[in-house]
């Protein structure tokens, strides 16, 4: 009688490998990321493989491709990895009574008085927690929450998830800003349709592709023409081009701001299909308590400072 083959057990080596090559699709890639040898990764995959008895990768030549199963079991393997090294380090921390750090992103677009509230927060049950900053773009932020390299982050419009804990902080729309010699200038608002035949300054369509498509289809609906489109990476690219007649840049709040003087003013485009919505984001699995305290912090002292603020406008006669 034939002896069935004994099964290794997984370990987070064998995850670690394919998850590497899940994300980069290369097996000299993956083993580059992971410090280790190609072989090694190969070897890794085979015995997950046989021992899930399940075909994750299908190799084709020089190219890589990731099956269903591999898919699902990626998915799952990223929260292990990622929940046994967050258990390390709360080891780690507890026996050395080091700093609890979080990780915590933040788009540049983001008015930066809600990372500074963030900063400001004292949690009384974790007296060293530290905050570990680091700027990125929205969407590109939203994917490291959801693949564990970032604990929180704040970002304008992340792309939808089942993954993710979300909470909104603040709605706003987009601004415009020109010179102060512009016509627009004189008025208080502005919508789509006022800025047909002006030559457009707009954010990289990689900065956020949804708004960028979502400003177009607008736009092209509305039979709204620029004479001409040119892009930047942050709104300062765009001062000197602005000292030629006729040009507008399309900015969130924060990016206007920056660059509205010497000679520029900003009006909001007041368009209820163009407003942005800013939200502090995690993982929805995160079992960290720190967390969920930051959080819950975050957003009681946020409402107290909007009903301060309701409180202290004055009343109508």
């Amino acid at each position: 009688m034939a002896r069935s083959k004994v099964k290794r057990p997984i370990n987070l080596k064998h995850m670690e490998a394919a998850i590497a090559v899940a994300e980069t699709l290369n097996f000299s890639r993956a083993a580059k990321r992971l410090h280790i040898s190609q072989p090694a990764v190969t070897k890794y995959i085979k015995e997950l493989e046989e021992s899930l008895g399940a075909l994750l990768f299908i190799r084709a030549h020089h190219t890589v491709s990731i099956t269903e199963a591999g898919k699902a079991y990626v998915e799952e393997a990223r929260i292990v990895v990622l929940h046994a090294g967050r258990a390390v380090q709360a080891a780690r921390a507890a026996q050395q009574e080091a700093e609890l750090i979080l990780n915590v992103g933040r788009s540049p677009y983001v008015d930066p008085y809600f990372t500074s509230m963030l900063r400001a927060i004292r949690l009384p049950m974790f007296p060293r927690l530290h905050l570990q900053l680091s700027s990125g773009f929205s969407c590109d932020l939203t994917q490291d929450v959801l693949n564990g390299d970032l604990d929180i982050a704040v970002v304008i419009e992340p792309p939808q998830s089942g993954q993710l804990a979300e909470f909104e902080i603040e709605e706003s729309p987009f601004y415009v800003v020109m010179s102060r010699e512009d016509q627009l200038a004189q008025l208080p608002a502005l919508d789509l349709n006022h800025l047909s035949h002006k030559r457009w300054l707009l954010f990289q369509r990689n900065l956020h592709p949804p708004l960028y498509d979502l400003i177009q289809k607008l736009a092209h609906e509305g039979h709204v023409i620029p004479s001409a489109l040119q892009h930047f990476m942050v709104p300062e690219e765009c001062l000197p081009l602005l000292l030629e007649p006729g040009g507008v840049v399309i900015a969130p709040k924060s990016g206007a701001l920056r660059i509205a003087r010497d000679g520029l003013t900003m009006r909001p485009l007041e368009d209820a299909r163009l407003r942005m919505k800013t939200r502090l984001i995690s993982r929805a699995d995160n079992p960290s308590p720190a967390i969920s305290d930051l959080f819950r912090t975050f957003m009681r002292r946020l409402k107290h400072i909007r009903l301060d603020n309701q409180m202290s406008l004055p009343l109508s006669s």
